[in-house]
Protein backbone atom coordinates (compact mmCIF):
# COMPACT_ATOMS: atom_id res chain seq x y z
CA UNK A 1 0.00 0.00 0.00
CA UNK A 2 1.08 3.68 -0.96
CA UNK A 3 2.20 5.83 2.04
CA UNK A 4 -0.05 9.09 3.17
CA UNK A 5 1.96 12.00 4.98
CA UNK A 6 -1.44 13.87 6.36
CA UNK A 7 -0.21 17.68 6.83
CA UNK A 8 -2.36 19.78 9.06
CA UNK A 9 -4.60 21.47 6.87
CA UNK A 10 -6.07 17.76 6.36
CA UNK A 11 -7.54 17.49 9.84
CA UNK A 12 -8.16 21.77 9.79
CA UNK A 13 -10.37 21.49 7.13
CA UNK A 14 -12.14 18.37 7.62
CA UNK A 15 -13.18 19.33 11.38
CA UNK A 16 -13.70 22.71 10.86
CA UNK A 17 -17.39 24.66 10.55
CA UNK A 18 -18.83 24.62 7.09
CA UNK A 19 -17.51 27.30 4.89
CA UNK A 20 -19.73 29.69 2.83
CA UNK A 21 -16.38 30.68 0.76
CA UNK A 22 -17.04 28.45 -2.12
CA UNK A 23 -13.64 27.57 -2.20
CA UNK A 24 -12.88 26.65 1.23
CA UNK A 25 -15.95 25.06 0.95
CA UNK A 26 -15.11 22.92 -2.18
CA UNK A 27 -11.75 22.09 -0.20
CA UNK A 28 -13.61 21.19 2.74
CA UNK A 29 -15.77 18.55 0.25
CA UNK A 30 -13.27 17.19 -1.15
CA UNK A 31 -11.30 16.43 2.03
CA UNK A 32 -14.73 14.72 3.55
CA UNK A 33 -14.96 12.86 0.48
CA UNK A 34 -11.77 11.70 0.62
CA UNK A 35 -11.11 10.51 3.88
CA UNK A 36 -14.61 8.54 3.72
CA UNK A 37 -13.77 6.94 0.79
CA UNK A 38 -10.20 6.64 0.11
CA UNK A 39 -7.98 6.67 3.22
CA UNK A 40 -8.36 3.17 3.50
CA UNK A 41 -6.34 2.16 0.74
CA UNK A 42 -3.68 3.93 1.92
CA UNK A 43 -1.09 3.83 5.11
CA UNK A 44 -1.51 7.02 6.93
CA UNK A 45 0.74 8.72 8.54
CA UNK A 46 1.60 12.27 10.82
CA UNK A 47 4.04 13.44 12.68
CA UNK A 48 4.43 15.78 16.15
CA UNK A 49 4.12 18.90 13.85
CA UNK A 50 1.09 17.75 12.94
CA UNK A 51 -0.20 17.11 16.96
CA UNK A 52 1.51 20.29 18.05
CA UNK A 53 -0.23 22.49 15.40
CA UNK A 54 -3.60 20.75 15.85
CA UNK A 55 -3.16 21.40 19.25
CA UNK A 56 -3.49 25.51 18.67
CA UNK A 57 -6.72 27.61 18.79
CA UNK A 58 -10.16 27.06 19.53
CA UNK A 59 -9.74 24.27 22.40
CA UNK A 60 -13.19 22.84 20.82
CA UNK A 61 -12.06 22.87 17.68
CA UNK A 62 -8.54 21.91 18.99
CA UNK A 63 -10.35 18.45 20.67
CA UNK A 64 -12.16 17.55 17.16
CA UNK A 65 -8.63 18.08 15.05
CA UNK A 66 -6.98 15.87 17.51
CA UNK A 67 -9.69 13.40 17.94
CA UNK A 68 -9.38 13.12 13.68
CA UNK A 69 -5.57 12.22 13.65
CA UNK A 70 -5.48 10.38 16.98
CA UNK A 71 -5.27 6.48 15.08
CA UNK A 72 -2.72 7.60 12.54
CA UNK A 73 1.09 6.26 13.53
CA UNK A 74 2.91 8.99 14.20
CA UNK A 75 6.82 9.54 12.68
CA UNK A 76 8.72 11.25 16.05
CA UNK A 77 11.01 14.38 15.73
CA UNK A 78 14.87 13.68 14.87
CA UNK A 79 17.76 15.32 14.23
CA UNK A 80 17.61 14.43 10.86
CA UNK A 81 14.38 15.75 10.19
CA UNK A 82 15.55 19.24 12.03
CA UNK A 83 18.47 19.61 10.08
CA UNK A 84 16.74 19.21 6.68
CA UNK A 85 14.25 21.32 7.37
CA UNK A 86 16.66 23.96 7.94
CA UNK A 87 17.98 23.15 4.39
CA UNK A 88 14.45 23.60 3.09
CA UNK A 89 13.64 26.61 4.62
CA UNK A 90 16.52 28.61 2.86
CA UNK A 91 16.20 26.59 -0.36
CA UNK A 92 12.53 27.93 -0.38
CA UNK A 93 12.46 31.30 1.04
CA UNK A 94 10.10 29.99 3.44
CA UNK A 95 9.68 32.58 6.10
CA UNK A 96 10.33 32.03 9.85
CA UNK A 97 6.65 31.94 10.46
CA UNK A 98 6.21 29.27 8.19
CA UNK A 99 8.95 27.02 8.62
CA UNK A 100 6.54 24.34 10.33
CA UNK A 101 5.93 23.64 6.56
CA UNK A 102 9.79 22.95 5.92
CA UNK A 103 9.33 20.12 9.24
CA UNK A 104 6.53 19.24 7.19
CA UNK A 105 8.36 18.78 4.20
CA UNK A 106 11.37 17.03 5.96
CA UNK A 107 9.31 14.23 8.23
CA UNK A 108 7.65 13.09 4.93
CA UNK A 109 11.12 12.82 3.20
CA UNK A 110 12.92 11.12 5.86
CA UNK A 111 10.10 8.64 5.96
CA UNK A 112 9.99 8.08 2.63
CA UNK A 113 6.16 9.00 2.21
CA UNK A 114 4.59 8.31 -1.47
CA UNK A 115 2.83 11.38 -0.45
CA UNK A 116 2.59 14.16 0.91
CA UNK A 117 -1.26 15.57 1.39
CA UNK A 118 -2.27 18.76 2.29
CA UNK A 119 -4.28 21.79 1.31
CA UNK A 120 -0.94 24.47 1.55
CA UNK A 121 -0.19 25.25 -1.83
CA UNK A 122 1.74 27.87 -1.15
CA UNK A 123 4.69 26.73 0.37
CA UNK A 124 3.87 22.70 -0.42
CA UNK A 125 2.54 22.69 -4.09
CA UNK A 126 3.46 21.94 -7.39
CA UNK A 127 5.62 25.29 -7.74
CA UNK A 128 8.14 24.05 -4.97
CA UNK A 129 7.53 20.38 -6.03
CA UNK A 130 10.78 21.04 -8.94
CA UNK A 131 12.56 22.77 -6.40
CA UNK A 132 12.49 20.03 -3.84
CA UNK A 133 13.26 17.44 -6.57
CA UNK A 134 16.04 18.68 -7.81
CA UNK A 135 17.41 19.56 -4.37
CA UNK A 136 16.64 15.54 -3.10
CA UNK A 137 18.27 14.24 -6.11
CA UNK A 138 21.17 15.68 -5.60
CA UNK A 139 21.20 14.79 -2.12
CA UNK A 140 20.05 11.35 -2.77
CA UNK A 141 16.89 12.06 -0.75
CA UNK A 142 13.49 10.27 -1.49
CA UNK A 143 10.87 12.98 -3.13
CA UNK A 144 7.34 12.42 -2.62
CA UNK A 145 4.29 13.69 -4.61
CA UNK A 146 2.64 17.04 -2.97
CA UNK A 147 -1.03 16.78 -3.59
CA UNK A 148 -4.36 17.93 -2.15
CA UNK A 149 -6.52 15.56 -1.24
CA UNK A 150 -8.45 16.42 -5.07
CA UNK A 151 -5.39 15.86 -7.27
CA UNK A 152 -4.58 12.34 -5.39
CA UNK A 153 -7.88 11.19 -5.86
CA UNK A 154 -7.56 12.07 -9.43
CA UNK A 155 -4.13 9.63 -9.06
CA UNK A 156 -6.28 6.87 -7.53
CA UNK A 157 -9.17 7.22 -10.50
CA UNK A 158 -6.50 6.92 -13.16
CA UNK A 159 -4.31 4.71 -11.61
CA UNK A 160 -1.12 6.89 -12.21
Amino acid sequence: MKSIYIETTIPSLATSRPSRDTIIAGRQAATLLFWESKRHNYDLYISEYVIDECSLGDPEIAVRRLDFIKNIPVIPHSGEIFALADKYQQLLGIPERAKIDCFHLASCVTAQMDYLLSWNCTHLGIHTFVKIQRFNNKYGLFTPLLLTPEALMEVDETGE
